[in-house]
């Protein structure tokens, strides 16, 4: 039993995730082969060889980089500098905050730079889905049983905001979502109970 990989179609025009599944075809592998019927709506974990990103989150994500490389950065390598001036560093608690500060900055800088290297970034509004429900989409949804409508758009983990509207590709809700059509109905499985909602509309803006 072997871990493998493959490119699905199945979520986006264009293919953006590496989903991971289980292959005892020992023949398929030396092929190059898998089937194709795992999808991330369908699988619960998933490995994404790219980083799926709107137009939007990209530029967020660039404008944090920047906004660590010229100002967090700087001010806190003077921050480490004005504390080891104070002398002994065995109990200065500034310079053991900064230098903490310091790791946490580089390390996200080196998280915002892999994200952006491996990114394929999307417009949502080149898509041309034919009215599936795939990355970059906004959604109308009615839920069955209470008729309240609510509009979700599916974007990457760095750029969700459930209070905006704005859903993590990954999130129960999303993957439920992927693939499905207007009229179509999702089941949405949660902790306080399954919920069923119907697909009102699917608009690529």
């Amino acid at each position: 039993m072997t871990w493998v990989s493959f490119l699905c179609k199945r979520c986006t025009p264009n293919s953006w995730h590496n989903s991971r599944i289980i292959c005892r075809d020992s023949a398929a592998l030396r092929r190059g082969t898998v089937p194709l019927s795992f999808c991330l709506s369908v699988l619960p974990i998933f490995l994404m060889a790219t980083i799926p990103l709107t137009k939007r989150g990209a530029e967020i994500l660039k404008a944090e980089l920047h906004k660590l490389k010229t100002v967090e950065r700087p001010w806190v390598i003077n921050a480490i500098s004005e504390a080891r001036a104070q002398g002994d560093l065995s109990e200065n608690a500034e310079y053991d905050a900064a230098k903490d500060r310091q790791g946490f900055i580089e390390g996200r800088i080196q998280e915002v730079e892999g994200k952006l290297s491996a990114a394929q970034v999307i417009d949502p509004t080149a898509l041309d889905a034919g009215g599936r429900v795939v990355f970059g989409a906004t959604v109308d949804l009615e839920e069955e049983e209470t008729g309240e409508r609510v509009t979700y758009q599916i974007v990457g983990e760095d750029e969700a905001d459930l209070k905006l509207g704005l859903i993590n590709i990954s999130s129960p809700i999303a993957r439920a979502l992927i693939g499905k059509e207007e009229g179509d109905t999702a089941v949405v499985i949660a902790p306080g109970g399954d919920k069923a909602y119907e697909i009102v509309a699917v608009r690529y803006v």
